[in-house]
């Protein structure tokens, strides 16, 4: 049986995004993206619905989201869905979190450059395969 993990998502970032570097070699990047859709009820009322993603990047890709995008940045994230399992040290109870591991991450709003200016808008980033 043939399956499929695809996950595409827009929003905007909940905080600054998080880098690191990982052996010293590669980076990988931490953030979270808050994606708003709203809600008619049964009377005719819209109410607002917010579902709040982790999203994680490494590579290349890592290096250009810390540097043109901080909290409430609009991006377009392409990628996949990794379920994450662990035993928390602190209480002994199993632990598990679903998040999207990035390919791709296209810059909706004008990002910033290092020293804060804005920069071209539309810019797409994708992981190396």
């Amino acid at each position: 049986m043939s399956s499929l993990n695809k996950v595409m998502l827009m929003g905007n970032l909940t905080r600054d995004p998080e880098l690191k570097a990982v052996n010293g070699k590669s980076s990988v990047l931490e953030m979270g993206l808050a994606i708003n859709r709203t809600i008619k009820s049964d009377n005719g009322e819209s109410r607002e619905e917010v579902t709040f993603v982790d999203v994680t990047v490494w590579g290349r890709t890592a290096e250009n989201v810390a540097k043109y995008l901080e909290k409430g940045s609009s991006a377009l994230v392409e990628g996949r869905l990794q379920f994450d399992s662990w035993q928390d040290k602190a209480t002994g109870q199993n632990r598990s979190k679903l998040r999207v591991v990035a390919d791709s991450v296209q810059f909706l709003s004008s990002p910033k450059d290092a020293g804060g200016e804005q920069q071209a808008q539309n810019q797409n980033f994708q992981q190396a395969a």
